[in-house]
């Protein structure tokens, strides 16, 4: 097996491994959910049984408004996991995104590693990869990616950060507009775009949707710092990675900022509780999405932990729905919020937008 083959393999076991067992978030940036106060409304008029946390994503109906976002792929040691999590997703009725799949490209006996269908036949299921290798391939490689494993959609994940403090990372990232405009012209899947920890601002968010892709996973920073992980797998060069390290736009201020740009947006980076998810929501998100807490819980509970954990999670956004006085999470709106702290001072000072926030 070719040296550079062995190499994307162990990658992606160790980024696994380092994700569940060492420090990998971010050190001292948050998501800045902690600055979106809900508004408690007192009269609410509905039984708790009945808030309605379904949602209509690409034609599939999910009884909650969650994903499991794309973590890892490629090795038989990770494929169990990605299997146990389809089948969850699927009992559960949420989303399930599988990690890049640019490993299949150079190992196409990888793809039973990301094949899921069997266990999962009804899941959302969404195929990855990123936007270095959509700029180099030819369009009908890329859909076939995400279609030999029969995805809903295919994320296009953008990971610069992680990406060019390496000494052996993808360092070109020229083209990477026109690739977009390319395969949503020529795919007859939708197209998300999803960050990696680093989150979009408004400017990247406008010039996503010029393309004519509606669904955007923000995936800002907060949670999982990946220039952290490969920091620690020595694969950066150390004083970038240092530097790197907190790097990017916390998750809350990401969707406040694509908030106006009218796209639908998943708020993933960082959420580990249903009252983050529920202020997302009420920013502008339509849905959330969640790697690392899901991955520890397995790790550390089986199937078992991360249904637990889930019970506790939509539970939480429940009761936070309720109490916000709606009855469906979908009708959470800015309105529902109050933003003060950090988040405040950055609205006020990116865009003149914070008042149309807390009204519309």
């Amino acid at each position: 097996m070719p040296a550079a083959a062995t190499e994307i393999l162990r990658r992606k076991l160790s980024h696994f491994e380092l994700c569940a067992h060492q420090a990998v978030e971010f050190r001292h940036k948050t998501t800045w959910l902690e600055d979106v106060e809900l508004v408690h409304h007192a009269l609410t008029q509905t039984h708790l049984n009945d808030i309605d946390l379904s949602l209509e994503v690409f034609g599939k109906r999910l009884n909650y408004p969650i994903f499991i976002s794309g973590m890892t792929g490629g090795t038989d040691e990770v494929s169990q996991f990605n299997r146990d999590m389809a089948a969850l997703a699927e009992r559960w009725g949420i989303g399930f995104g599988v990690g890049s799949q640019r490993v299949m490209l150079r190992h196409p006996e990888t793809r039973a590693s990301f094949a899921v269908r069997d266990v999962a036949p009804d899941v959302l299921l969404f195929g990855n990869l990123g936007i270095a290798q959509a700029c180099e391939l030819p369009t009908d490689q890329i859909i076939g990616l995400a279609q030999s494993i029969g995805a809903d959609a295919l994320c296009i994940h953008f990971n610069t950060a992680m990406e060019v403090i390496q000494h052996e990372g993808d360092h070109d990232f020229r083209g990477s507009l026109a690739a977009l405009k390319r395969l949503v012209s020529a795919s007859p899947l939708p197209i998300i775009a999803k960050e990696t920890g680093c989150g979009f601002g408004y400017e990247a968010g406008a010039q996503i949707a010029s393309t004519g892709i509606e669904w955007i996973d923000v995936a800002g920073a907060g949670g999982t710092s990946w220039v952290g992980v490969e920091t620690i797998r020595n694969r950066a060069l150390r004083h970038l990675g240092e530097a790197f390290w907190d790097w990017g736009l916390p998750t809350a201020a990401s969707v406040a900022e694509l908030h106006p740009l009218k796209l639908n947006l998943i708020a993933s980076g960082g959420i580990r509780t249903g009252l983050q998810a529920a202020k997302a929501l009420a920013l502008g998100a339509r849905a959330v999405g969640m790697a690392l807490p899901l991955l520890r819980a397995y790790v550390n509970g089986g199937t078992r932990g991360v249904d637990e954990f889930l019970e506790g999670f939509i539970a939480e956004l429940r009761i936070a729905v309720m109490l916000c006085g709606v009855e469906r999470a979908a009708d959470l709106r800015p309105h529902h919020t109050v933003i003060g702290g950090e988040l405040r001072a950055w609205l006020a000072e990116r865009h003149p937008i914070l008042k149309g926030l807390s009204t519309t």
